[in-house]
């Protein structure tokens, strides 16, 4: 079973993330920010990984600190349930077309994190979120997770679509990613042996 939990309090945020790789896209999320909800339970159903997040966070200060341990904590979660990474796709890409927005979304689960963001908002907020959070939050996925990530909006209008493209492009690509390939067993898919380093 390649599944993992996290649970990590600090002064600023209180999180639980329970996560299935190999799951049906099954979500259970709470992190106060209700568009945020929102993106990673698309994240989930599009990745079919399934994921229960529950955050309490210090929301009174602003949004900045949930957002980014949300992403950090579900970084380490895919982290550990891919253990030493063996068998695995390892490289997910994907676009992501919605009505009249399209995002290219790549990905490799190289150990070695690193993010390429290529995409903007032309309004400050969505719902009660700060849209310059979403590349902070993915971001910071990328760091804990460690993984090389790409994100790009080759064009698009409305804000919501914007930041709902990318999150099913990532998830898409995750999911792509992350599957075992039949064809290398127990093999890391690396010439060194290992991922990362």
């Amino acid at each position: 079973m390649r599944t993992a939990t996290i649970e990590r309090n600090t002064k600023e945020t209180e999180i639980f993330v329970e996560l299935n790789l190999d799951g049906a896209g099954q979500f259970d999320v709470s992190t106060g920010i209700g568009f945020l909800d929102h993106m990673v339970e698309q994240f989930s159903r599009h990745s079919l990984i399934d994921l229960k997040m529950k955050i309490k966070g210090d929301l009174h200060v602003d949004q900045h600190h949930t957002t980014e341990d949300s992403a950090i904590a579900l970084g380490q979660a895919i982290n550990q349930a891919l253990g030493d990474k063996a068998g695995i796709v390892r490289y997910g890409s994907a676009y992501s077309p919605m009505d009249e927005t399209l995002s290219r979304v790549a990905l490799d689960i190289s150990g070695r994190p690193y993010f390429v963001w290529n995409a903007g908002f032309t309004q400050d907020r969505l719902g009660e979120m700060d849209t310059e959070l979403f590349k902070h939050w993915f971001h910071s996925v990328a760091d804990a997770a460690g993984i090389t990530l790409h994100i790009e909006l080759l064009y698009g209008e409305n804000n919501h679509h914007i930041a709902e493209s990318m999150f099913k492009g990532f998830a898409r690509a995750m999911r792509q990613a992350v599957e075992r390939d039949p064809r290398k067993g127990d093999a890391i898919p690396s010439t060194k042996g290992q991922l990362g380093g």
